[in-house]
């Protein structure tokens, strides 16, 4: 790897955010060590933020203190649905992502990403299951349905959930190089699935809600 200046990464976060979504992206850039990557946690109000599944994590900044950004990473999750219709939110999207370097969304946060406007004119991806919610936030979206994630220009946007995890390590390629990528990918026991276009969930297309249910019948559903 070569030395290259210090890139301060912020992980924005909302009420009901995908644990996966924020957390397995994290520990890849984490994994590039404080030398490379300063990761900074960031909320519209700084404080604890709770996930869908539970667990809080604290924000050190809220968008009116958030340092100079040159890496964005927006999750998805059921929050992303009262999100759409948070202004405050939508406007920090696109102050940041004029002057980032990449902004990466995870799941249903590419919705968000175009309902700012962001993704018009480009490519993107989303969470399978519920890809239309996504879709529907941008008509001058190219949407990709079969893509693990999509690159395009400074917007790096996946899949649902652990698709985060091969797209960070895809734009750790593109930043770092693609040993840096294929080291973390080991160090962290991950099989990282380094084709964009190989997408086996594509076969679950907008089939959410009948999964949330035969998941409910199991016991199992929120």
């Amino acid at each position: 790897m070569t030395t290259q200046p210090v890139r301060t990464l912020g992980a924005v976060f909302y009420a009901d955010f995908e644990l996966l979504d924020s957390y397995g992206p994290l520990e890849m850039f984490g994994s590039l060590g404080p030398e490379r990557v300063r990761i900074v946690t960031v909320a519209e109000q700084a404080g604890p933020v709770a996930s869908a599944q539970g667990p809080a994590t604290l924000c050190t900044h809220g968008f009116a203190d958030c340092p100079k950004l040159d890496l964005v990473l927006l999750p998805g999750g059921i929050g992303t649905l009262a999100q759409l219709g948070n202004a405050a939110l939508l406007d920090f999207l696109r102050e940041r992502a004029r002057e980032a370097e990449v902004v990466m969304s995870v799941c249903s946060g590419s919705a968000l990403l175009a309902k700012a406007g962001l993704l018009d004119g480009r490519r993107a991806t989303s969470n399978k299951q519920w890809f239309s919610l996504a879709s529907a936030q941008g008509e001058r979206v190219e949407w990709i349905e079969k893509a693990r994630w999509v690159e395009d220009g400074p917007f790096a946007t996946s899949s649902g959930v652990s698709a985060g995890m091969d797209m960070a390590l895809a734009v750790i390629a593109r930043l770092w190089g693609r040993d840096a990528a294929e080291l973390i990918a080991a160090g962290t026991e991950y099989e990282w699935h380094s084709d964009a276009a190989h997408d086996p969930f594509v076969a679950y297309l907008n089939q959410g809600a009948e999964m949330a249910a035969k998941l409910a019948q199991l016991g199992g559903g929120r």
